[in-house]
């Protein structure tokens, strides 16, 4: 019996999970709800704690001895919550743990009208904490719905013209921002033949419960006289009075000011 505890403590015959969501729609700052199904092996096992979280895929940029920088996917767990403690699955026994996950203000946006962005990898992940071993469950998508003021912002780019072309998620910090999360997303737009002189935009929001700072990347096509360029801008949106504000002419109105000062349009 011994050696077979031992066994169990390593995986073998030992407890699995699994993990249901009651609602795989969420929105940031919203919860995710779900339970872990424990089942239990052959044999009597101790669980030394239960563990959900949120995982994201992201593009992590490295630097070899050369100085040659390298693009490589990287799976990031961004928030975890522990739900259940110390606690013995009999074998063969199911031990059901009911869970509210919050999902963080910053949490990247996988979903716009319905469809998915290209790109994005989100869901919720499961740890059965055993000793000497860690159950790990199947990662469980979600799709992350934009907040009002994303949509908002997201719609008015689609009414200038603006078509949505990937999104991604980038390992660092969006300097001047309220970025608390290791990683921030980028969603890049072609853009139509009035903005002629701009090769693409993305877009970054970083939310919290109060207000939204947006940066957009302006990548100037190259000319006959130079070289392409990009050119940083951001503003602060509200998160309550963002209604107020028609956002399709404030970033017309932004993209010409900025494109004409350049020469770009």
């Amino acid at each position: 019996m011994g050696f077979r505890k031992m066994m169990a403590s390593l995986g073998a015959g030992g407890a699995s999970v699994e993990t249901e969501l009651h609602q795989a729609d969420v929105v940031p700052g919203g919860v995710v709800e779900g339970s872990v199904r424990v089942q239990g092996g052959s044999v009597e096992q101790r669980i030394q704690g239960l563990t959900v979280g949120l995982q994201a895929r992201v593009e992590v940029e490295r630097r070899d001895a050369q100085g040659n920088e390298t693009e490589s996917l990287q799976n990031i767990e961004f928030h975890t919550q522990q739900i259940a403690g110390e606690f013995m699955v009999q074998a063969g026994a199911v031990h059901d743990v009911p869970f509210s996950l919050e999902v963080p203000w910053e949490t990247p946006v996988t979903m716009f009208m319905g469809r998915q962005l290209t790109g994005m990898n989100v869901g919720v992940t499961t740890e059965l904490q055993i000793a000497r071993a860690v159950d790990k469950g199947d990662l469980d998508p979600v799709n992350v719905h934009p907040l009002p003021a994303q949509e908002a912002l997201l719609d008015a780019f689609g009414r200038l013209g603006f078509a949505f072309k990937s999104a991604d998620l980038e390992r660092g910090t969006m300097r001047n921002t309220r970025q608390r999360l290791p990683f921030y997303q980028e969603i890049e737009f072609r853009t139509p033949e009035q903005y002629r002189g701009l090769k693409e935009v993305e877009l970054t929001f970083v939310a919290d419960g109060e207000e939204m700072d947006v940066v957009l990347e302006m990548d100037k096509k190259p000319g006959l006289f130079g070289g392409g360029s990009d050119t940083y801008r951001s503003f602060t949106m509200s998160m309550h009075s963002f209604a107020e504000t028609d956002w399709a002419a404030y970033l017309h109105q932004w993209l010409a000011e900025v494109g004409g000062k350049r020469n770009w349009f």
